[in-house]
């Protein structure tokens, strides 16, 4: 979903049972010792800089989604970052994802 769209923002009620859901999911995560410190949502501003001094004024959105904020967790491989990730309760809303990567070192 685009953050920057008002009119797919969910209202303030809609809000407050997602963020109760997502309290919840992260309080599981952290109890099983698995969140990292770091992630946060990010504000709906944003600036895109690009080749020969372009700059978009706005955050980076591709097929009407951008990303709202990450979170890092940690996880013996991939398979496991992703069952935790499928009970995220973001997922319970429409056009919504969560992408999972693994971080890696340079080089």
């Amino acid at each position: 979903m685009d953050i920057t769209n008002e009119k797919v923002q969910p209202t303030k009620e809609q809000m407050k049972i997602y963020m109760q859901q997502w309290t919840v999911w992260i309080n599981k995560i952290s109890e099983n010792g698995q969140l990292a410190d770091g992630g946060n949502h990010f504000s709906k501003e944003g600036r895109v800089l690009k080749p020969n001094g372009e700059i978009i004024e706005k955050p980076h959105i591709a097929d009407d989604i951008s990303v709202a904020g990450y979170l890092i967790i940690l996880a013996d491989n991939m398979n496991e970052a992703i069952k935790i990730a499928k009970k995220c309760p973001i997922l319970n809303g429409e056009n919504t994802s969560v992408e999972i990567r693994e971080t890696a070192q340079p080089g």
